[in-house]
C-alpha cells in the first residue's frame, strides 16, 4: 500500500473530528461578521497593481493581434509586430520582477520577530 493511497482513508476518518470542533459554525458566519472594507481609493496600491496588470495584458493582446495579422497576410509591417512583441515581453518581465520583489518584502516582514 503506497502512502498516497492512504490519504483518502485518513481524510475520511478526520472529517467527523472536524465536524465536532467547537466554533465550527462561527467560521461560516465570518464573512458577515467582518467589518465592511473601506472604499478603494483610486490612488491605492492595489489599484496601481491592478492597472499595471491590465496594461501588461493589453500589450500582450496587442502583440498577439499584430502577430496574427502578420501571419494571415494583413498589411502589418514586420517591424511593428516585432516591436509590439518586445514591448509586451519587457513589460511582462517588469511585472514579474515587481511581483518577485513584493514577495521578497513580504517574506522579510514575516521573518521579523515581534
Amino acid at each position: 500500500m503506497s502512502p498516497l493511497s492512504s490519504i483518502p482513508s485518513i481524510a475520511s476518518s478526520l472529517l467527523p473530528q472536524i465536524e465536532r470542533l467547537p466554533g465550527k459554525s462561527d467560521v461560516a458566519a465570518m464573512p458577515s461578521a467582518l467589518p465592511s472594507a473601506a472604499p478603494v481609493d483610486s490612488n491605492s496600491f492595489s489599484s496601481m497593481l491592478g492597472k499595471m496588470v491590465s496594461e501588461v495584458n493589453a500589450q500582450q493582446q496587442t502583440a498577439a493581434q499584430n502577430v496574427n495579422a502578420l501571419q494571415s497576410g494583413a498589411n502589418v509591417p514586420l517591424h511593428q509586430a516585432v516591436i509590439s512583441m518586445e514591448e509586451a515581453s519587457v513589460s511582462f518581465q517588469l511585472m514579474v520582477e515587481v511581483r518577485n520583489r513584493l514577495l521578497e518584502s513580504y517574506q522579510e516582514i514575516m521573518r521579523m520577530q515581534m
